[in-house]
């Protein structure tokens, strides 16, 4: 079979890289091409376009590079006419690969989405078109299925892809050493995997250094990444310890995590966490007025309440997220309640495993 994968940033490619490890052991003859990155390159995937070239964040950073995004959506159309792949997947990245969905569905493609877009927090009549362009849709939060059957989408609850990724990790035996980190307290910051997220969050969380001189701070640093977005916390003598982000929550006592799939990936190795935003002041006003959820965190969605606490553009600043620190390293009743809320979610996500129970889906729903 000849697939065709679309993801658009980096946690987009693990899973996307994930899911073609488990349909190549389905399917011996598997051929994979499209848009993705350094992971689904390394599991065979031929690469079109890299999603580093296309990456854009943000409503105003989207409408300023409104014509870069139209060049690569026309070099993929065409590329999936040549290609003319058995199935064309989409993997998250739902502004770009919802106008693929269209496109493939009107050329008759058999067209499948795992880890659809988030339609349940704004504008959720985007849900109709997804009923309109798309096969089968694979759901990664356990309350999306309820919601898209509201729509009469075809979608299943797989699992979440980050069990499979934490049962794949063994931490580093000699971590401290490797890094050359001294066994004091870690606060870990996770600053996102973006150049825009670095760029608003990376100052204010690492003012917080001199409000706790008994603990190290740590950053998560990633490679795909120009390593100068870095230097301000190195001038301020923080550790950047490039791509060993799961070590990194391993060790650590608490942490400061930009909102996304980091903020579940700390949950689930439940280490407390203040979870943190910014985005520039347009983006962040037209987002206030289309946002349907009262949560922006992947925990606190998932949980229904708040388990962290949610510091965004105004309330991300040093006073807040300090205060928020003390309680949860000093404070034993309430980090205990998070950890507590950090089980009922794992509960609720379940044991499947995302990737392989996908490729089944895919690969039965073809052979029909």
């Amino acid at each position: 079979m000849k697939y065709y994968i679309i993801s658009g940033e980096r946690s987009g490619d693990l899973h996307a890289s994930n899911l073609i490890k488990s349909l190549k052991a389905k399917d011996l003859n598997a051929t994979f091409r499209g848009m993705g990155g350094d992971y689904s390159k390394k599991q065979g995937q031929e690469l079109l376009v890299h999603y580093e070239d296309v990456a854009l964040m943000g409503f105003l950073e989207v409408v300023l590079g409104f014509r870069k995004v139209l060049k690569y959506l026309s070099l993929v159309k065409n590329d999936i006419l040549n290609y003319k792949p058995d199935v064309v997947i989409l993997v998250d990245y739902g502004g770009f690969n919802m106008k693929i969905a269209k496109f493939a569905s009107d050329e008759n493609f058999s067209v499948h989405y795992y880890i659809p877009p988030k339609v349940w927090a704004w504008n959720q009549k985007r849900a109709l078109k997804i009923k309109k362009y798309v096969d089968r849709v694979y759901c990664i939060l356990p309350f999306e299925v309820e919601f898209f059957i509201n729509f009469q989408v075809n979608a299943t609850y797989v699992g979440n892809p980050l069990l499979d990724e934490l049962k794949e990790f063994k931490p580093h035996d000699f971590f401290h050493q490797k890094n050359e980190l001294s066994y004091q307290p870690i606060i870990a910051l996770l600053p996102g995997s973006r150049k825009q997220e670095l760029t608003n969050m990376m100052n204010v969380m690492i003012s917080l250094v001199k409000d706790f001189p008994n603990a190290q701070f740590v950053v998560a640093g990633v490679k795909n990444l120009p390593e100068n977005l870095y230097q301000p916390a190195i001038d301020a003598g923080i550790k950047v310890v490039f791509d060993q982000t799961y070590d990194i929550l391993h060790h650590a006592n608490a942490a400061i995590v930009t909102s996304g799939t980091a903020t579940l990936e700390t949950a689930l190795f439940r280490i407390p966490q203040v979870v943190v935003y910014k985005t520039s002041s347009l983006s962040y006003a037209i987002a206030k007025k289309l946002i349907r959820v009262p949560y922006i965190s992947l925990v606190n969605l998932i949980a229904g309440r708040e388990v962290v606490k949610e510091l965004i553009q105004s309330d991300f600043n040093r006073e807040m997220i300090s205060e928020e620190l003390n309680k949860i390293l000093g404070n034993n009743i309430y980090r205990g309640m998070m950890l507590q809320g950090y089980d009922d979610i794992k509960n609720k996500i379940g044991e499947n495993q995302a990737s392989s129970t996908t490729a089944d889906l895919i690969w039965e729903s073809i052979n029909t």
